[in-house]
């Protein structure tokens, strides 16, 4: 059988996951606000345009975030998934914020969700949605929880060059990270390894870290002056509301499980191997004039 995609959100990581399997000879559709055709083989659609692909589609993948009416991909085409005869696997992007405050605790897969924030709170809401509706259809469902993504246009150099990076000194705060090759690839042996069931996986790399350290190996790497440390105390006086509710909670995110089940360890482990290719990609692609200008 003939392997289709259809993604709900093409955005940063669900745009590299597109392009991963198609890479690999699938059949891809997203969907975007506005199409812009960056990969050829990778058929962009407005989201209102999305039910006829999905009547021989054999994979879901969900990445629009939800709002106060809930997810707006299974409001809008719950009816026509429920009909989709070939679909066998539906995959929804989370967030490892649904675990919410562990004071710096350690949470896994197995660990009960209790959300705080309002964003987080809807994230769980939706992943119940689609799992149930997964299960009604019988088919397989994985829940994958997403850190803090960073990759090749969206990581501490590009903060650093724009002048905008913030040493942040809060030794208390580990944050945990995904590359998005990780989150890409990391997809596909979620689909490879698919049992049929519900699963949950956490997609966060093995270090977690405070977000200064991230900074200053970032300027270590590019050979230029670490933005001076500024305490969580003074830095959160200018904080904007989503900023603080960032650093209001505190977890180490915990992903052997999902690599155990997954069967692969993680390309980048730490964000200093990440830093490192993204630094070498882009050294690589000025020096063939191939520098990558869609950000993914």
């Amino acid at each position: 059988m003939s392997r289709k995609l259809v993604v709900f959100g093409l955005g940063y990581s669900a745009y590299a996951t597109a392009q991963h399997l198609s890479d690999a000879g699938w059949t891809v559709f997203g969907t975007r606000r506005i199409a812009e055709h960056r990969h050829a083989s990778i058929h962009e659609i407005a989201f209102d345009d999305a039910e006829s692909c999905l009547k021989d589609a054999t994979h879901l993948l969900v990445s629009v975030p939800p709002g106060a009416d809930g997810d707006p991909a299974l409001g809008a085409y719950a009816d026509a998934i429920r009909r989709a005869p070939t679909l066998k696997w539906i995959g929804y992007f989370s967030t490892t914020g649904v675990y919410g405050d562990h004071q710096g605790a350690r949470v896994d897969e197995t660990t009960p969700p209790a959300p705080t924030q309002p964003r987080s709170i809807l994230r769980l809401e939706a992943e119940r949605a689609w799992a149930s509706l997964a299960a009604k259809r019988r088919i397989a469902c994985d829940v994958i929880r997403l850190g803090g993504i960073y990759g090749p246009g969206r990581s501490a150099f590009d903060t650093l060059r724009a002048g905008t990076a913030r040493a942040i000194v809060a030794p208390a705060h580990r944050f945990s990270r995904i590359h998005v090759t990780d989150i890409a690839q990391g997809v596909a042996a979620a689909i490879a390894t698919s049992d049929g069931g519900a699963r949950i996986f956490n997609f966060v790399d093995d270090t977690p870290a405070p977000q200064s350290d991230v900074i200053f190996e970032a300027a270590r790497l590019l050979g230029i002056e670490a933005p001076k440390p500024v305490p969580l105390a003074q830095a959160w006086a200018d904080m904007s509301p989503m900023a603080r509710s960032f650093w209001s909670e505190r977890r180490i995110v915990d992903s052997r499980g999902t690599s155990s089940v997954l069967g692969r360890p993680w390309c980048y482990p730490s964000y200093r191997e990440g830093l490192r290719a993204i630094l070498d990609e882009e050294t690589a692609g000025r020096q063939d004039g191939s520098v990558r200008t869609d950000r993914l």
